[in-house]
């Protein structure tokens, strides 16, 4: 592909992937996939990480905002240097280990965290051809690895030697393995209308438009419901709230790594955002048309922008649901996630289905429209009905502080 023959708006988008072949034109062509590789790591572990900065202070000063106070303020102008001086902080803070503790496991816990959740980063594409390693599996490679965190999260409590740390890293796994199956099923529809695991062909199969409207999932009924039930479990799946359990500090001090500092607890720290990152890039990916624009007379803006326009999107999102919800009880945890996201997800498949065969003809797509829509909605407020029948809850009533 010659880059001068290319239109300005062209040039922007596939500006990092010249960038990439200009670096690997370097070397002799038995070593440019290795270059071209190790680019894209580098880019990986470059940009994410930033993001995950500039999120810590996005996060502390929306949540300040909310609270009505101020958040941080006092590093660099309007404390947007926070992230350095935390950075410091930890690099310089006192590694301190239990001295009953198993000191290998302690140490490669948070290391296998962070390396499992990069490697997820591989599959995902983050522009037209974007995307690290581009594999016919992606969706199993990117939950496959996923599924490792688990084991990083059980090293933690277990080498810790502490009862509240092995309680919190028992609770994170059975949320986790609770809330993997719905979030693996949620993602199924996707790939039973796309007809392949690849990520790449997921985005590519929304990439089209009826007049200015994108074909994304997430606007037809399966996919709607989807879409939802993969952000509930994800949000289950890195702990944020209201599930965020595992490190509940009312009751369990820190959770799964109370016996942690110093840079150790600033990757457990830097591996829980990047994992919330991670998820969300691959919601957008399934459901949200990856890396396409949302109305076809923007496609002039570089696709790679758009991604990160929606995980930034993604990421607020996920803020805000911190400021307001509150956590849920470890029964409410267990009850929601088999007997209702377990249930709506098989019953989306079988929707999921049902819309891919009555046919997309005038009759057929009012037709599918309707049934769809009306038997997730049935379902939903049916599961609802069963589920709220014995919880007795009253009128909640607000007392102010005098």
């Amino acid at each position: 592909m010659n880059f001068q023959a290319l239109t300005l708006p062209e040039k922007l988008d596939q500006l990092f992937v010249f960038v990439q072949h200009w670096i690997m034109g370097f070397f002799p062509a038995h070593w440019q996939p290795l270059v071209g590789a190790l680019v894209g790591v580098v880019g990986i572990v470059a940009s994410f990480p930033a993001i995950f900065a500039l999120t810590t202070v996005l996060e502390r000063k929306g949540l300040g905002r909310m609270q009505n106070r101020l958040g941080p303020n006092r590093v660099g102008p309007l404390g947007i240097f926070q992230p350095v001086a935390d950075g410091i902080k930890s690099l310089t803070k006192e590694d301190i280990v239990p001295v009953s503790a198993d000191g290998v496991v302690h140490f490669l816990a948070p290391v296998v965290l962070v390396v499992a959740i990069f490697l997820g980063y591989a599959s995902l594409p983050i522009g037209r051809n974007m995307v690290l390693v581009n594999i016919d599996a992606g969706l199993l490679f990117f939950f496959a690895v996923g599924a490792s965190t688990e084991l990083s999260i059980f090293m933690a409590g277990w080498s810790s030697r502490n009862k509240y740390s092995l309680l919190g890293a028992m609770r994170a796994v059975a949320q986790m393995i609770s809330y993997e199956v719905p979030l693996l099923m949620s993602a199924i529809v996707a790939v039973m209308m796309t007809g392949s695991l690849s990520t790449v062909k997921i985005v590519e199969a929304q990439s089209g438009f009826t007049g200015i409207f994108p074909h994304w999932y997430v606007f037809t009924p399966w996919g709607f419901a989807g879409f939802v039930l993969f952000v509930i479990a994800a949000l289950a799946e890195t702990n944020r709230t209201p599930f965020d359990l595992p490190e509940g500090e009312s009751e369990l001090v820190a959770g799964y790594f109370t016996e942690y500092s110093g840079f150790k607890f600033a990757l457990f720290f830097l591996g829980e955002y990047l994992g919330m990152m991670s998820i969300a890039g691959f919601g957008i990916t399934l459901f949200l048309g990856g890396w396409g624009a949302p109305f076809s007379f923007l496609n002039f803006i570089p696709s790679w922008a758009w991604f990160f326009l929606k995980l930034l999107a993604a990421l607020c999102f996920f803020i805000w649901l911190r400021g307001t919800l509150p956590r849920l009880r470890q029964d409410q945890l267990m009850n929601f996630a088999w007997k209702f996201m377990l249930p709506m997800t098989l019953l989306n498949l079988m929707v999921a289905a049902a819309w891919r065969f009555l046919g997309d003809s005038a009759t057929g797509a009012w037709l599918r429209w309707v049934l769809c829509a009306g038997v997730l909605l049935l379902a939903y407020v049916g599961l609802g009905r069963v589920l709220m029948r014995k919880q007795r809850l009253g009128a909640r009533s607000y007392r102010y502080a005098e």
